[in-house]
Order: C-alpha cells, then sequence, then structure tokens
C-alpha cells in the first residue's frame, strides 16, 4: 500500500516522532535591560531573555575585550533565561554578540554597551518641585490620545475616571510657564507604560489615568508620547534650568504587566491562600512589641485586588527592578526619584536599591512616599537618628508630617498643642533625622483634598500656610493649580482633586496659564507665589541657610529665621485674628543688633525692628540687613 509522503509525517509528528523536523530556531520576543553602559560602578548586568521555550537555549558570547559571560539561570517558566555577565572597566562601548543555540538551531542577538552620558542634576532646597498628573495637564499632541490596539481605548474629558489625553508634550509647550512662576524641578506622576483595561472601583470602570500601573517598565506610555517625547521633554527643560523627578513603583504592577501573563516564576508575587489586602498599616514594620503576622500582612499584602504585589526577596526579580531604575537614570537622564508606597516594599530590597543608585549617583534625591502618621514612624523610613536594629538608607521623604501640621495649624485655634503650635512641634522633633533639610514638605499633592478648601477657602490663610512651605527647612513641593486655588475635596473619589489644567486642552472655556483667564484673586494667589518662588532662588539663606525656630507666643506669634554667614532671613507669622504688636528683643541671639530690613513681599525697607507690627493671619519674610 503506498502511503503519501505527507501525510506519513503528519502521522509520525501525531505519535511524537520526527518532531525535530519542524523545530524551529530560538524565538527571542524581548530582551530587558534593552541595552547598557560601559564603566557602572558595580560590574554585573543581569539579562532578562524572553521567547518560546528559550530556557532550552545554550548561550555564548562572542569574545569581547573587557566582557565575561559568567553564568544563565533558568526559572520554573521555559520562556525565560537569566544571562549573567560582568563587565570590566577596560570595556569598551560597542555591540556584544550572544548566540542562543538549541538542538537544532541557533540565533544571534546583538547586545549595545553605551557609552554614559547622564549627568542628574541635583536636587537640593535649593529647588521647589510642582507635581504635575501629565494627563489632566495639558494636551499637546491629540493624535496620540488613544489606541485602538491598546487595552484602554477610551479617552473622555466629561469622565472624572477616564483618561483626558495630557501628555508630555503638552508640558513641554509650558516650560516657560513654570520659569516665570519660579519653579526648578517637575516631578511627574507615572509615565511608565499602563496597557491595562480599566478597573472596578468603587462600582465604576476607571482608566488608570494616574500611571501607577505598570505594564511595561522600559516603554513610556504612548499615549503620552512615548520614549522619544520623554527625552525631549528633559532635555528642553534642562536648557531651562528646570529638573525633572520620576515616580517610581517597586511594590507593584498591573494584572495586565507582561511579567504577571507568564510569570518567570510563581514566587515573583506574593501568594497567599485567599486574596489578602495589606492593612495599610505603618507601625507593626517598625513596632518592637509588634507581631510578625501583623508586619506580613502590612508588608506582603497587596494595595489593591488588581495590582499584583511583587516578592522582591525573589534574586532575580530585584535584579529586574534595580536594573530598571538605573537604566532609566542613565537613557533618559532624569534627576530625582520619588518612590511610590514606601512602606510597603520588602526593606531590605528598597536599601539594595537605594545603595545601587546613590554609588552610581551619589549626591542624587531620592525621596519615598511614606504615609504614616507620627515623626518616629516617617523617620523610620529615612536615614534617622534612631538607634534601632534596622536603619533605611533613604535619603529623604515626602513630609507628611510637616504636611498635616500645616493645614492643621491653619484650621485650629492657637492653644498649648494646637495651631501654629503643631508646626513648631513637628519641627522641633527633626533631631531624629539625619537630614531634615532634605525633605520635601507639602500642603497638598495627587491624594489629598485640596489645600484652598482645606482652610476654608481663607486667602489670609492661603498666603500665610505657603509661606511656611517656602521658607521652613526642606525642599517644597506644591501641586499644579495650586498657584491659582485651585479647590475640591476627595469626594465622591480622587479624580476630584486632580482636575484638568483649565487652558491646557482644546476647547476650554478659560485659560489658566494666562493672566487673562485668571479672575482677581486668582492672579493675585499667582502674583504672591511668582513673587515669593522667584526671591527664594536667589535667597542663600532660604536655599542654603540653617533653620532656628522660637516657640510661639501672645497666643499665636511664630518667629523662626533661615541663615547662613551672609544672609538673615526672619519670617514673622500672626495666626491670631487682630493686629499684633510686639518687642524683637527676644531674638537677640540671631539678630544680634541688626537694626534694619527690608519685607521680601513689599520691598519696603523697615529702618526700625526693633518693634513689629503684624496684620491678623499675615506672615512678613523680612531680610535683615
Amino acid at each position: 500500500m503506498k502511503i503519501h509522503k505527507n501525510l506519513l509525517l503528519l502521522v509520525l509528528v501525531q505519535l511524537g516522532l520526527f518532531t525535530h523536523l519542524f523545530a524551529q530556531k530560538p524565538d527571542i520576543q524581548r530582551i530587558n535591560p534593552t541595552n547598557w553602559w560601559v564603566g557602572m560602578h558595580n560590574p554585573n548586568l543581569q539579562i532578562l531573555v524572553y521567547g518560546k521555550n528559550i530556557a532550552t537555549s545554550k548561550v555564548s558570547l562572542k569574545t569581547y575585550n573587557g566582557v565575561k559571560l559568567k553564568k544563565t539561570q533558568t526559572t520554573e517558566n521555559p520562556n525565560y533565561i537569566f544571562v549573567d555577565v560582568e563587565i570590566s572597566k577596560i570595556a569598551k562601548a560597542g555591540n556584544l554578540q550572544f548566540t542562543f543555540t538549541n538542538k537544532q538551531s541557533s540565533v544571534n542577538v546583538s547586545y549595545e554597551l553605551k557609552t554614559r552620558s547622564a549627568h542628574p542634576q541635583a536636587v537640593s532646597q535649593e529647588d521647589v518641585v510642582y507635581l504635575i498628573m501629565p494627563d489632566r495637564f495639558a494636551n499637546g499632541d491629540e493624535s496620540n490620545d488613544k489606541y485602538d490596539n491598546m487595552n484602554d481605548t477610551q479617552v473622555d474629558r466629561k469622565s472624572p475616571w477616564l483618561r483626558h489625553g495630557g501628555d508630555l508634550q503638552g508640558i513641554i509647550n509650558h516650560l516657560d510657564y513654570f520659569k516665570e512662576l519660579g519653579v526648578t524641578a517637575l516631578w511627574l506622576t507615572p509615565i511608565i507604560e499602563n496597557n491595562t483595561h480599566q478597573s472596578n472601583e468603587g462600582g465604576t470602570m476607571r482608566s488608570s489615568y494616574h500611571g501607577y500601573h505598570f505594564t511595561d517598565h522600559y516603554q513610556i506610555d504612548r499615549r503620552f508620547g512615548g520614549n522619544n517625547a520623554y527625552l525631549k521633554l528633559i532635555n528642553e527643560a534642562h536648557k531651562k534650568g528646570i529638573k525633572i523627578v520620576q515616580d517610581a513603583v517597586y511594590n507593584h504592577v498591573s494584572e495586565d504587566a507582561w511579567l504577571v501573563k507568564d510569570l518567570p516564576a510563581k514566587n515573583w508575587l506574593h501568594n497567599w491562600d485567599k486574596y489578602t489586602n495589606t492593612s495599610y498599616k505603618d507601625q507593626p514594620l517598625y513596632d518592637i512589641n509588634g507581631s510578625k503576622f501583623d508586619n506580613k500582612i502590612t508588608e506582603e499584602g497587596w494595595f489593591t485586588a488588581f495590582l499584583p504585589d511583587l516578592n522582591q526577596k525573589e534574586p532575580l526579580l530585584a535584579n529586574y527592578l534595580i536594573q530598571h531604575a538605573l537604566w532609566t537614570v542613565e537613557y533618559f537622564g532624569i534627576d530625582a526619584w520619588r518612590i511610590d508606597t514606601y512602606i510597603y516594599n520588602d526593606m531590605d530590597f528598597m536599601n539594595r536599591c537605594n545603595k545601587a543608585i546613590l554609588d552610581e549617583h551619589p549626591q542624587m534625591l531620592l525621596f519615598g512616599e511614606s504615609a504614616v502618621n507620627t515623626v518616629i514612624g516617617q523617620s523610620y523610613f529615612t536615614k534617622n537618628n534612631l538607634n534601632i536594629p534596622f536603619k533605611c538608607n533613604l535619603p529623604s521623604s515626602c513630609d507628611f508630617q510637616v504636611q498635616g501640621a500645616i493645614n492643621t495649624a491653619l484650621k485650629e485655634n492657637f492653644g498649648w498643642n494646637e495651631g501654629v503650635n503643631r508646626l513648631y512641634q513637628t519641627l522641633a522633633q527633626d533631631i531624629v533625622y539625619q537630614n531634615p533639610e532634605k525633605l520635601v514638605p507639602f500642603v497638598e499633592n495627587h491624594d489629598t483634598d485640596r489645600y484652598f478648601s482645606v482652610i476654608g477657602e481663607d486667602f489670609n490663610k492661603y498666603k500665610l500656610g505657603l509661606t511656611w512651605l517656602y521658607t521652613v527647612r526642606g525642599i517644597p513641593q506644591m501641586y499644579y493649580g495650586t498657584e491659582f486655588l485651585m479647590k475640591n475635596f476627595k469626594n465622591p473619589t480622587d479624580a476630584e482633586v486632580r482636575k484638568d489644567f483649565s487652558g491646557g486642552f482644546n476647547g476650554d472655556s478659560g485659560n489658566k496659564f494666562l493672566p487673562s483667564g485668571r479672575n482677581a484673586q486668582e492672579n493675585a494667589a499667582f502674583e504672591f507665589n511668582k513673587k515669593l518662588l522667584n526671591y527664594r532662588k536667589t535667597s542663600e539663606a532660604l536655599t542654603k541657610g540653617k533653620f532656628m525656630q522660637f516657640t510661639p507666643f501672645d497666643n499665636g506669634v511664630y518667629v523662626y529665621f533661615r541663615y547662613t554667614d551672609k544672609q538673615k532671613v526672619m519670617v514673622v507669622s500672626n495666626t491670631k485674628i487682630s493686629e499684633t504688636s510686639f518687642s524683637t528683643e527676644n531674638f537677640a541671639e540671631i539678630m544680634k543688633g541688626t537694626k534694619s530690613a527690608k519685607n521680601i513681599m513689599t520691598d519696603e525697607v523697615l529702618n526700625d525692628i526693633s518693634t513689629l507690627k503684624v496684620p491678623a493671619m499675615t506672615a512678613i519674610i523680612l531680610e535683615l540687613k
């Protein structure tokens, strides 16, 4: 009996024979990091290679001076192989040639080593950080608003929960606005790809317009303009003397992240017998009387059900996250990191990650979001002076304690522990921090009620609180719209405090970027911020000086100084509902006989400051002569 050749082969394949006749060469679909650099402090690089059944491949490296293939590692998922190489100091920029060989075929892969060119600028007390949510700020390129081949295809400015179309080009278009205002650094909520489905939150379907649901660490979201737009923004901002702060998320990723859809190993996530949410409690992490159970819930519980929690104790995952951070600094040239949900990360991992960045860029500012309730709690998650077994190495933190103190001080009547004493007592605890001048105080951000609403839309209180923010120790952070009185409460959702910047989108009825688009009070607020922030840039005392405060007196008068050997600035706050007058003799230790001063907000010269008169709910800023 004659059997057709093709039919025979088909039968044999179905029987599991001769499958090698159909074997294909290794199918490599992804390599991370996408490239690397010579001259790094750490010579070790671990390359993640992803492709169908790639783990069975043998890996070889063509001889390259100064580069050595150390080993390869695989996981329970056959679609991954991790390639460890060592790049010595003698290695030059060029292209490494790897060969991946399986039983039947091989494929060559070129991997680029670049020359380092990133020189991050130090973010310090000399700066004022302006927080932007790119989707809500300005739309500079309507062609990238949505893509039909992404998981979320909707853009609708009428919905508070969907994407609105703001992008990186929109920020580029308004760099001169920041220059005018006196801002020196921009912190953007995450711009990394969020190619994720809408999530059901509180019964409504919501987009990840805020950017905290990562799906691919090595891509900037196309709806913001992609990698090239981010490079352009950073380059243009640097030309104008404006620094860029990137928002990092190590704790979790989106359920649509490519790594989650095909996990290298089950232990890359925190797994529980049943779904377990974090308690959001910080105390179990440092409580010497606390339980291991509560500690585990806080750290390993998921932030939400749709944000898989990463197990940073897994060495391959830890390397992946750390190398991405290093790659970002080198590739894009960012200047600082703000680290999201800091307390929910594994602290050993965070110390390792922080050290890796600081080893390469010692002056880089890293500050974490530690939304805790006490100064001790906040200090635990940064470099501190506490005598405790575990020490965090994070240089700085978002200063939630000062944020709470300022807002509370403006809402309470003066008392032993109330009113402006809240701010005084909070700052009096700076002893616990190694570097309190590196903390990042604020009055509002994208997760809080709007400052102007919190203080009852009182314009005098508005100016008083911002005077404190811009003149106490630390690196002040403002939120887009603070400068022209944006208001609202987080009711019913956070979207209410993330409204569009009017004038940033086609069809807006007003334009807050221009004086003509702001009403009289909004212009007064803008000019107040502009005057103080631009003075601050030129003031050695406010940008480099030490901080000395005096106990509040006379039922609500609070005085402090910022000073260097060359300049002294005196801030006098009257939080009473009536005018006050007082002698300055109690401040002799720092005034040292100073007789005159200039009011930096009015430019008035005061020839005799032995006695000061201050209107109700007002702060005056005096440059001592």
